[in-house]
């Protein structure tokens, strides 16, 4: 089948990626957003990515989602992952402290040495809020870290699904904010963020929807 033909034509292709301790819920943040549901899944070996097609403020958009592993035996493609991201989100659980710290200790630090677009626009995301009996980070702790690093912030349930939509749209409304990354993700360069080598786990999912 002629894939250029099976899928939508888009205006813009950005790549986002997912980053954060492992067990804090990245790999089933991506699932909830890319196909509706929720699954307890093991942990991602290296990198993952799958495509969603949305409309978000009039434009049609091809999104290609990388969700990294979070053990550091895994991390040995690091900078391949964060070239040419427009979009980063730093995943944490509320749930468990270290995780949280490690944003500052580890990932934070992981994006500057990176990232190689300085415009990229960075998302904190506070997951698995459906335990709050459990939380250990406050919502201000969030906002604060937010706040000191420049990022947008949003806290979210990846097994309910509240804020997931809502947590790419977001990211995605500050990307389409930003001449640079509009640049980079439009028609000419459409192709380069597949340019690496893709590991074999790779999964391409195509889902439409609009919100």
């Amino acid at each position: 089948m002629d894939a250029s033909s099976s899928q939508p034509e888009f205006d813009y292709l950005f790549k986002l990626l997912l980053i954060g301790d492992s067990g804090v819920g990245k790999s089933t943040l991506l699932l909830s957003f890319t196909s509706n549901t929720f699954e307890d899944l093991s942990p991602t070996i290296g990198v993952d990515f799958k495509i969603k097609y949305v409309t978000v403020g009039g434009k049609k958009l091809k999104l290609a989602i990388w969700d990294t592993a979070g053990q550091e035996r895994f991390r040995t493609l690091t900078s391949s992952y964060y070239r040419g991201a427009q979009g980063i989100i730093m995943v944490y659980d509320v749930t468990r402290r270290e995780t949280f710290t490690n944003l500052a200790d580890i990932w934070a630090k992981e994006i500057d040495l990176y990232s190689t677009n300085q415009d990229c626009i960075k998302m904190l995301v506070g997951n698995k809020v459906d335990k709050e009996s459990e939380r250990v980070v406050s919502k201000k702790e969030g906002m604060d870290f937010a706040r000191e690093y420049g990022c947008l912030f949003l806290e979210c349930s990846a097994k309910t699904r509240v804020n997931v939509e809502q947590c790419y749209e977001e990211l995605v409304l500050k990307i389409l904010e930003t001449p640079s990354l509009l640049a980079e993700g439009s028609s000419g360069v459409k192709k380069n963020i597949f340019k690496e080598k893709q590991p074999e786990s790779a999964a391409a999912s195509g889902y439409c929807c609009s919100w």
